[in-house]
This record gives structure tokens, sequence and C-alpha cells, in this order.
């Protein structure tokens, strides 16, 4: 079943956007009587029948609702460096928010080369991922931010910076988690974090880890911590 994306959704008729509207009655050439589900990034999903089939403003008639649609007992927040090569940052953004992540921030390292990223895109390519694997909770985007302003202004359960640096001790993510607990995990650029910036985050509570033996590309490393969290909370 087709999915829309209605975050200002509170009566029994909802008019989709302009945008969405065009891609249900347009593209996927819906009718008057289609039966479709929406989102509202809030965490409720919805079940509705379409009564105008308008392609600037279509109306849907809501015939259900479930509130706390697969809530997560856990929340995940990654902080992971823009990259050099911006299709493979929006990569990790597509498949993190698949898999299930509550919050996403661009952090600013030594060695980061690019420090912009397309707000507007990313957020497009974050709805477009939820509809794609039905969630409800929108993942936060946040404005790009400096390695120490981040790791000074935020606080979770559990604090793990992910580094290739063979000469400081780390553990793997699972014997770092306990199931349950929210958790920031920082991924670092390109040539990884520098010394100075893994010893700052150790400082502030960050443990360190690793990701197994393979030298991994940022993004990878992203999306392979953001499942090791899955993962160990299906257990």
């Amino acid at each position: 079943m087709h999915i829309f994306f209605a975050p200002d959704i509170t009566d029994k008729f909802y008019s989709l956007d302009e945008k969405e509207s065009r891609h249900c009655v347009k593209v996927l050439r819906m009718k008057k009587g289609t039966v479709v589900n929406l989102i509202d990034g809030k965490g409720s999903l919805f079940e509705g029948v379409i009564q105008e089939p308008d392609s600037r403003r279509c109306i849907i008639e809501i015939t259900s609702e479930t509130n706390d649609f697969e809530k997560r007992n856990y929340s995940l927040h990654i902080a992971i460096s823009p990259l050099k090569n911006m299709e493979r940052f929006e990569w990790f953004i597509e498949k993190s928010v698949e898999i299930g992540i509550d919050e996403i921030t661009p952090v600013i390292c030594a060695r980061t080369e690019k420090t912009k990223i397309k707000n507007e895109r990313i957020k497009g390519l974050i709805i477009s991922a939820m509809k794609q694997s039905l969630k409800t909770k929108l993942t936060l985007l946040h404005d790009p931010v400096n390695f120490e302003e981040f790791i000074n202004s935020v606080n979770r359960d559990s604090l793990m910076i992910a580094h290739c640096n063979n000469n400081i001790d780390r553990k793997s993510i699972k014997d770092s988690y306990k199931k349950g607990e929210d958790t920031v995990i920082l991924i670092g650029p390109e040539g990884d974090f520098t010394y100075d910036e893994i010893s700052l985050a150790l400082r502030k509570g960050y443990k360190p880890v690793h990701l197994g033996n393979s030298r991994l590309r940022s993004e990878t490393a992203g999306l392979a911590a953001c499942y090791s969290i899955y993962f160990l909370n299906q257990q």
C-alpha cells in the first residue's frame, strides 16, 4: 500500500500538499475510493480513503489511526562528519533512516573536507526513506556543528566514539552498550578523528569503540553502528 507524508494531520479529512497530491494522482493514478496510508512524522500511522483525487489538493478521509506505531524502546543519535562525496553521505542518511535512527548531526571535525550540506534535499531524502520503510517518526536532522561544541552539548545514557586509532584501547559496540539505552555515536571523516579529538571525547565520557577488523568508509561505519544498535535491541 502506498504511503504519504501528512505532518499536520488533525481532522477526519486531510489534504495532501501539492507535491504529494501530484504524486498520488498524476504519477500513481489513484482514484476516488483508493485506500492509502499516511504517516505524520510524530509516531502515528493512519489509514484513509481518497475522496477528491485532485492533483493540487488531494483530499483523504481518515478511517483509522494507530498511535506509537512500532515505537522503539531506545533512541539513537549519530553524529557523523559530512563527506567530500555528498552522494555517499546521502546514502548513509537514506539507509540509516530505513533501519531506524532518531537524530543525525553533521559534525565538523579537524579533517572534515566539506562543511556544508543541502539541508532541504536531505530532509526530502529522510521523508522518502521513512515512507519506503514504513517509519512513522521523523528523523531529526540538525544543522552542522563543530566537534567540540557537539560533545559539550549532548548527553545520553551511552556515549561512544568509533575510531581507528590502534594505540587507544577500544571495545566492540556490543561490549559497550546495554539494550534499551539512549545512545550517541560519533563517526569521523575520511582520515578519522585526530588524536586530540579522541582524547577530548574520552574526557567527556565517550567510550572508544571499534566496528570490527575491517577499515570502513565513514558512511559504511555510520550504517554499521546504526545496525549494531538495532540488532542489539532485537535480542
